[in-house]
Parts: structure tokens; sequence; C-alpha cells
């Protein structure tokens, strides 16, 4: 069940360059079903910014009715996000997550890009709970824009890419992949377009599961604005309903 929540924020720290992890308190975090879904927040107790925002669940805890969310302050609303403290306004459960039940083969691999990674560390907890070996693989633009490596660690093996080199592998999260011959039974993927795109193409005989990074406005599917075209007759699906995660194959590339 969706629900409007005045949640109490219980820390918010920077944990790297301009990105922040926020952690919040309130009965709405019985009502999150599966890794992977999001929280669309009003930013402040005014009006400007308009549009609340978007943003992944990174962890929760149902015993203790807390979640955790981590964001990228640069745009106008997450900047004043940034800012909050005391409480804050959150609308959700929202959207679809990764499937972790039921899931065939001993092996997952995980892979994230940037703000992508977030959603996969509640993925990471929950497959390895259910007794499977997981492998993450995680790229960020630069040795300063790294996070969670080490709690990732605690789960599985980590790789780190860095696009400029400075940590890490140098290049994209396929190139790691390649490099160090992962294999795995399936794979969940969180990040820009064009990296799921990728990683779709290079683990095309294992099945997969992908979230879409989209801007959006009501968060509920009736504004239209964060539709992505689909294989098959419905040709294009809501992001923030119907996604953000959908299984390898659904999405229209390009």
């Amino acid at each position: 069940m969706i629900k409007v929540e005045k949640m109490k924020i219980l820390s918010q720290k920077i944990i790297a360059e301009n990105i922040y992890e926020i952690e919040l308190q309130g009965p709405l975090v019985n009502e999150i079903s599966m890794p992977g879904q999001f929280v669309h927040i009003k930013v402040n107790k005014a009006n400007d910014p308009l549009l609340r925002r978007p943003i992944s669940i990174s962890s929760y805890d149902k015993k203790r009715q807390t979640m955790t969310l981590i964001y990228r302050a640069t745009g106008a609303g997450t900047i004043e996000l940034a800012q909050q403290t005391g409480e804050i306004n959150v609308m959700g459960p929202l959207g679809s997550g990764f499937p972790v039940e039921d899931v065939k083969g001993e092996t997952a691999v995980l892979i994230g890009g940037g703000i992508g990674v977030p959603p996969l560390y509640e993925c990471s907890k929950q497959l390895k709970a259910r007794g499977k070996k997981v492998i993450h693989i995680l790229g960020f633009e630069s040795a300063e824009a790294v996070f969670y490596e080490d709690k990732f660690k605690e789960l599985g093996p980590v790789y780190i890419t860095t696009a400029d080199g400075s940590y890490g592998t140098k290049g994209f999260v396929t190139d790691a992949a390649v490099q160090f011959n992962i294999k795995a039974d399936i794979f969940y993927a969180c990040g820009p377009v064009p990296m799921l795109n990728a990683v779709e193409k290079l683990f095309e005989s294992i099945p997969g599961y992908i979230s879409m990074e989209q801007r959006m406005g009501c968060g509920i599917g009736a504004c239209l604005a964060c539709v992505c075209a689909v294989n098959g007759p419905e040709l294009y699906k809501k992001v923030c309903t119907d996604g953000p995660v959908f299984a390898k194959g659904e999405l229209v590339y390009g």
C-alpha cells in the first residue's frame, strides 16, 4: 500500500563527493515488499521545488521501521534535501522491485553505476540471506565518488571501476566483468541506460533484471513523464509503476 507520511530523519551525512546517506524512520517501512522499490520525497516544507524527488531505497529494517536512502545532491531539490533535519514528507513505497525469491542457480552478479548502486545493496543482502553467492561490480566516475565498497564486501567480492582510472579498474563495469571473467547464473543491474544496454548484451546468455533511472513527475503513473519504450504489444511502459525494475529483454534501447 502506498502511503504519504512524515518520517523522522534519524541521520544524514555525506559519504562521497556530493553523495548523501539519509536514514528515515516511520511505519511506511512496513509497506516495502522487495528490494529495488523507491520513494518520492518532498524535499522541504515549502512548495519550491514543487515536484517530489524519486530516490531508491538502499536498505530497510522492518523491526526498527527504518530505511536508508542514498542520493546525489547536485540539483536544486536534492541540495535542499541535504539541508533537512527533523522530519520529511515521504510517499511510497513505489514501483516494482528486484525478484529475489526462487532464484535459480547459485551465483548472482550485481552491477551498478553511480547512483544506481544503492538499490543493489538491499538486493544483495536478501540474496545472501537466501544462500546465494553474490558478486558486485560497481562503477563510479572517480575515487572521490566511490561509496559503500566496504558494505558490499561484507556480502561478497567487489570489483570497482572508475572512468578516470583513479581507483580500481579504469573503464566501464563491463570492462571489469570481462577482465575478471565474471560468471553468474543471474544478473541484477541499475545505472545509466547505456550501461544497462551493455550489461544486457554482455550477459545475454543468463536471465537478469535491470532498474531504470528516470526523471518523473507524479510517481504514481498519472503524468506519463517517465514512459519508456518496451518490446511487445504495449510499446511503452511507465517506469514509476510498471518499473523501475524490468526483466532482461523488455526494454528497447536507443
